[in-house]
């Protein structure tokens, strides 16, 4: 009979891991609960509308905070799973949100990118808090793509927002999960895919 690890296993896993990646504290300190919890069977992450806004080829990069850009530091991070709980490794994760006034950068790249998750599944990204604007809450747009699957495209929402029940879009089962340290916030979501 295969072991399938535990979700303990995959964060004790991960958080060792993390510091010979260079990916330091968002990952060795990811005390963070899971989103959603991992079980058999797990339904895969809700999808949601793309938006206006996305550019295709963003740069392959993690770091998307600049010198000098205003906004609340956040390190997103967390699991792309297959509904097994299965780690997804080089699997496409797609960013890009507004700035801390509610802009998008429709001329260039500015909060926008992509990376690949490592061997265990994991994913991060270094940017800030993306200021909400008109009717939506403050969100993240993500596109996740596995080989030969569709690409998964959502959006994540941040807690306790005021605008989260105004807004139409919103949906709870989309919650991140957020730490805050200082002036760093600590997210994390984890993507289930429609896979086995």
């Amino acid at each position: 009979m295969l072991l399938r690890p535990t979700r303990r296993d995959l964060l004790r896993a991960g958080a060792a891991a993390s510091v010979g990646l260079g990916l330091g504290p968002a990952f060795a300190q990811a005390e963070l609960p899971p989103t959603p919890e991992c079980i058999s069977s797990q339904a895969e992450t809700a999808r949601q509308t793309e938006g206006p806004f996305f550019k295709r080829r963003s740069p392959e990069r993690s770091q998307l905070r600049e010198p000098g850009m205003a906004g609340r530091l956040v390190d997103l991070s967390g699991f792309v799973l297959t509904r097994t709980c299965r780690p997804l490794p080089r699997t496409i994760v797609d960013l890009w949100h507004a700035d801390e006034k509610g802009v998008y950068d429709n001329a260039g790249f500015r909060l926008r990118g992509h990376q690949f998750t490592d061997t265990e599944g994991r994913y991060l990204f270094r940017t800030i808090v993306p200021g909400d604007y008109s009717f939506r809450t403050a969100h993240f747009h993500m596109k996740v793509a596995a080989r030969e699957r569709p690409v998964l495209t959502t959006q994540l929402y941040f807690p306790d927002q005021p605008k989260n029940l105004r807004d139409p879009l919103f949906r709870p089962e989309l919650l991140m999960r957020i730490a805050r340290t200082g002036d760093l916030v600590r997210a994390r979501f984890d993507f289930v895919l429609d896979m086995s």
